[in-house]
């Protein structure tokens, strides 16, 4: 089997981590492709590539490192159609719920196919009558926003064509079900399932106390018309893809034509990460 390491050498435990991936491979006759980043191992003489040319070029990526090297994996390895793997080398690690001590026995139960894959829903995204975006697609959430000038901006929010509200606020967030526990979570949205389809909007500290969150149906078209009285906005795509916007420009977000293949296994339960990392449900502690 071929895989891809895509992996974060600023994370600790990285290197140790990216060393018992290598040996087990080695051990197991696996095939290995790396990110370009870790050409400066030693001793070791193995096929590099650039990140985004990785998915191409193996039955499966594995991410190491934080949600954040997840995110980027995914918009590489989604559109070709390459399961990802994600090995938590970060903090809160929400979506790489894999530690370092279980990657082995996760290697393992790969190979002997004793896994699921999981079907992770994405947005697309375009500025209308502008350049297409580098990578217009997103796992966790689009964002629009007040830009550089801490002011409200009007967003006008159009589903299927139709006028629906008008959020003046710091800004609009538009997640899937994956990225309702992030942005969309500390705006006061909805935590909605992962394995549902909707797409969720969440408005930014908005003026109005009449505007709150809404779900739609996961094959809408919406459309944001936006005004900003400094003609200054902001676009991004999982934190991580940004674009700037003028104040009358319009963004239009629809669901990808494709998902994530995530790897998950039959032990993972999403209610128990959401106590476990979210404290989701605990009472207060007293002490």
């Amino acid at each position: 089997m071929r895989f891809g390491l895509i992996a974060n050498l600023k994370r600790t435990g990285a290197k140790e981590a990216i060393e018992t991936f290598i040996d087990w491979a080695l051990r197991t006759g696996n095939r290995l492709v790396l990110c370009d980043e870790l050409e400066d191992l030693p001793d070791r003489t193995f096929q590099f590539a650039n990140r985004k040319d990785i998915p191409n070029m193996v039955d499966i990526v594995v991410s190491m490192g934080g949600d954040g090297t997840l995110l980027a994996a995914a918009r590489q390895a989604a559109p070709v159609g390459t399961p990802v793997l994600g090995i938590n080398l970060g903090s809160l690690g929400f979506l790489t719920q894999i530690q370092p001590p279980q990657l082995l026995e996760a290697l393992d139960g790969i190979m002997a196919g004793d896994y699921a894959i999981a079907e992770r829903m994405m947005l697309h995204t375009e500025i209308v009558g502008k350049p297409k975006l580098s990578s217009p697609f997103a796992l966790n959430d689009v964002v629009i926003d007040n830009g550089p000038v801490a002011r409200l901006i009007d967003i006008n929010l159009l589903v299927d064509g139709e006028r629906v509200v008008n959020y003046r606020a710091d800004g609009l967030v538009l997640a899937t079900p994956t990225g309702s526990t992030a942005y969309n979570l500390a705006a006061g949205g909805p935590i909605v399932h992962p394995r549902m389809e909707a797409i969720v909007a969440s408005p930014i500290s908005s003026f109005s106390l009449s505007t709150r969150p809404m779900i739609l149906p996961p094959d809408s078209r919406l459309e944001m018309r936006i005004h900003s009285p400094h003609d200054v906005a902001g676009l991004t795509l999982d934190g991580q893809i940004m674009a700037p916007l003028m104040g009358d420009d319009v963004v239009i977000v629809t669901k990808a034509n494709f998902s994530l293949k995530f790897i998950r296994f039959p032990e993972t339960s999403f209610y128990e990460v959401l106590t476990r990392k979210l404290h989701w449900g605990r009472a207060p502690e007293n002490k």
